[in-house]
């Protein structure tokens, strides 16, 4: 197997464990909580979830270079999602075109395509996107643990794991 294959399926399998573990996260949320702030100048948890839910697909349409509106219709499609079952579901459907199209680019492609979202002045690397798809979605989903953990859910390091 190619280096940059085995490098390309680990970034891919780490994304999965945290898909993976915030459908584990998403389950144990009571309707009561959704709208949880831990403060007036930060996301409720049920948007903190539609955000991180989003992600794989908005992480996608960013990079292939669609423009502002598009991203912004895929978002609002995440907004309308109201229970854990509806996002875990939409989650899952977008990051299968997430890493359908990574899985589609030739090594070289994956190297070296150079895409530009709409609001950078620089593009990057297909691998570089990957690399910040994955730090993007862990970097909120300890986000997400936080908020359960201030409301006192039963949750550990092993639910980050699965």
């Amino acid at each position: 197997m190619h280096a940059v294959s085995i490098l390309r399926d680990e970034l891919l399998a780490e994304l999965e464990v945290g898909i993976r573990s915030m459908e584990g996260l998403l389950k144990k949320v009571e309707e009561k909580d959704w709208s949880y702030r831990p403060a007036e100048n930060m996301r409720s948890l049920g948007e903190l979830a539609r955000h991180i839910v989003s992600a794989p697909e908005v992480g996608l349409n960013l990079w292939q270079e669609k423009d502002q509106e598009a991203i912004q219709n895929v978002e609002a499609g995440y907004e309308q999602l109201e229970s854990a079952e509806a996002m875990m579901e939409a989650m899952n459907k977008g990051f299968d075109k997430y890493k359908a199209y990574m899985l589609s680019l030739s090594d070289e492609e994956f190297l070296t395509k150079k895409t530009k979202p709409f609001y950078l002045e620089e593009g990057a690397i297909q691998a570089h996107w990957l690399v910040e798809d994955v730090s993007h979605l862990f970097h909120h989903r300890a986000q997400f643990f936080n908020y359960l953990k201030q409301l006192g859910y039963d949750i550990n390091m092993f639910d980050l794991y699965v």
